[in-house]
């Protein structure tokens, strides 16, 4: 699905996905990744839902975002609360959605200029 966005917002713009892929400021990615207004990290070692763990939320409490949007896939899906013990310990909201609803949230959250990073799993 591709989505347009307000032309005056600053910092990276999550353009169109699909289950397969997502594309972000024009570049095309065809795996999992953390998007933030000021930076993606592709990195993200995290494939499946199954993989997140207390590490994989510690690396986006070390980011300093003020609210994190897990797309957990096509499905909704909840982590347990033990694994997001970072997030909370640093005051840092988490809303869980399926992938395609995080990347629509990413986008209007990024519009207010909120510090928003979208955790965005593609299964």
């Amino acid at each position: 699905m591709k989505i347009s966005i307000d032309s005056g917002a600053s910092g990276h713009v999550i353009n169109a996905y699909s289950d397969e892929h997502i594309v972000v400021s024009g570049s095309r990615y065809n795996s999992s990744l953390i998007v933030l207004p000021d930076q993606i990290i592709v990195d993200w070692p995290v494939s499946t839902f199954e993989q997140l763990g207390a590490d994989s939320f510690a690396m986006l409490a070390e980011l300093a975002p003020d609210i994190v949007i897990l797309g957990t896939g096509r499905v909704q899906r909840f982590p347990r609360p033990e694994t997001y013990k970072s997030l909370i310990q640093a005051h840092i909201g988490l809303d869980v959605m399926t992938t395609s609803a995080a990347c629509r949230t990413y986008n209007i959250l990024m519009s207010e200029d909120r510090r928003v990073a979208a955790a965005l799993i593609l299964d």
